[in-house]
C-alpha cells in the first residue's frame, strides 16, 4: 500500500519512475548492431520467463473457487475485452485532428490488453470491497488475455499495427502461452519455492519488464519514430486517456449497480474492469509490434500511471463511505467468494501477479 501512496500527497508508483528512466537511457544510449541483437534475444527470453512465473504463481484452486461468482467475472471480462475495445474503435474519429495514426494504434492496443491483478486487489482491499473476487477477476483476465488479446489485435489492427502480422499470434502462443502453461504444470513442484522467494522473483520479473522497455524504445530511437510525437500530440493523448478512464470508471460503477451487484462486488468490478495491465501489455506489444513497439506501449505506460493515481483517490474515498462498515460485516458472514473473504485468501493471491500490475 505504501507503494501506491509514494509520497503520501502524490500517489506515483516508483516503478513508473524506473520505466521513465529506462526510456531515457534508451533515448541517450540505444542498442545498435550486435548489442541490439543481444538485447532482443535477452528480451525474448525474459518475456518467456516472465509468463512462466505467472503460470507458476496462479493458484488453480483459487481460480476454480472463483468460478462460483461467475456473473461478476463475466462482467469484468466484458468490460475488459468488449467495452474497452469498442471505445478504442470509436476513438478512430480523433485521427488525425488529435491523435496521429501510430498513437491511435497504441491507444487501440491499450484497450485490448488484460486487466491488472495486484493493483486491483490492493485498491479493492483499500475500499473494503470483495477482495477474493478481485483476485479471481484479475487472474482470469490475465489468463484469458494471453489468447484473446492477440486475436483481438489480429481482428482490429490487422496489417495497420506497425510490425503486426498474423504470424504474431503464433509468436504469442510460443513466447507467452507455452511458458505460462509450463509454469502451471510445474506449479506442483515449484509453487512452494516461488511463494517463498516471491520478493526476489518479483525483482526478476520487474527487471524483465525494464529490459523489454529498453529494447522496444531502443528500436524506436534507431527507427526515428520519436519525431512523430510532438508535445501537442502527447497532451492530446493524455486528454483522450483521461476521458477513457473516466468513462470506464463510471460504466463499471453504475453499470454494476444496474446489474444488481452489491457494494463490495461493485468495488471489485470497478477496479478490475477499468484498469489495464502494464505487466502483460508490454511483453505482448514487444511480440506484436516489433520495431514499432515504442509508440505502441507509450499510451499504455501513461494510462497505467493515470489509473493508479485516480484509483488511489477513489479507493480512499470509498473506504470512508457510511455503508462500508456494514458491508464489511455482512461480507464476513457471506464467505470467501461473495464477500471480502479472509485475509489469508488476499495474501495468497498477492503472489499471483507483479507488484506493478
Amino acid at each position: 500500500m505504501k507503494r501506491l501512496h509514494w509520497p503520501r500527497w502524490m500517489p506515483i508508483d516508483p516503478y513508473i519512475l524506473l520505466l521513465l528512466g529506462t526510456v531515457g537511457v534508451a533515448a541517450l544510449l540505444p542498442a545498435r548492431g550486435t548489442a541490439a541483437d543481444v538485447a532482443s534475444g535477452a528480451s525474448t527470453a525474459a518475456i518467456a520467463f516472465l509468463f512462466f512465473l505467472y503460470g507458476a504463481r496462479l493458484s488453480t484452486r483459487e481460480a476454480l473457487d472463483g468460478l462460483k461468482h461467475w456473473r461478476l467475472h463475466v462482467t469484468v471480462l466484458a468490460c475488459t475485452f468488449v467495452v474497452f475495445p469498442l471505445l478504442g474503435l470509436a476513438a478512430r474519429g480523433l485521427v488525425p485532428v488529435i491523435l496521429t495514426d501510430p498513437l491511435y494504434q497504441g491507444l487501440l492496443f491499450l484497450t485490448l490488453v488484460p486487466s491488472t491483478i495486484q493493483s486491483s486487489i490492493a485498491f479493492t482491499s483499500m475500499a473494503r470491497g470483495n477482495v477474493p473476487a478481485a483476485i479471481c477477476a484479475g487472474s482470469f483476465s490475465s489468463l484469458v488475455g494471453i489468447v484473446v488479446t492477440p486475436l483481438l489485435a489480429a481482428a482490429v489492427l490487422g496489417g495497420d499495427g506497425g510490425g503486426f502480422s498474423a504470424d504474431s499470434v503464433v509468436k504469442i502462443v510460443l513466447q507467452l502461452l507455452v511458458p505460462f502453461v509450463a509454469g502451471q504444470l510445474l506449479r506442483r513442484w515449484i509453487g512452494g519455492f516461488v511463494a517463498r522467494h516471491r520478493k526476489v522473483l518479483g525483482l526478476v520479473d520487474r527487471g524483465s519488464i525494464l529490459l523489454v522497455v529498453y529494447t522496444a524504445f531502443s528500436e524506436g530511437m534507431v527507427q526515428g519514430i520519436w519525431h512523430q510525437v510532438s508535445p501537442g500530440r502527447l497532451a492530446g493523448l493524455l486528454a483522450v486517456e483521461a476521458v477513457l478512464l473516466a468513462v470506464m470508471l463510471a460504466l463499471t460503477w453504475y453499470g454494476a449497480k444496474a446489474l444488481g451487484f452489491g457494494r463490495a462486488d461493485r468495488i471489485a468490478i470497478q477496479f478490475a474492469g477499468s484498469k489495464k495491465s502494464l505487466a502483460s501489455g508490454l511483453p505482448m506489444a514487444s511480440v506484436l509490434f516489433g520495431a514499432h513497439a515504442a509508440l505502441a506501449v507509450l499510451p499504455l505506460m501513461l494510462f497505467h500511471q493515470m489509473q493508479l493515481m485516480v484509483c488511489a483517490v477513489i479507493a480512499k474515498r470509498r473506504s470512508h463511505d457510511p455503508e462500508a462498515a456494514d458491508d464489511a460485516d455482512d461480507a464476513d458472514d457471506a464467505g470467501p467468494v461473495s464477500g471480502r473473504g479472509s485475509a489469508a485468501a488476499s495474501r495468497t493471491a498477492v503472489g499471483t501477479g507483479t507488484r506493478h500490475g
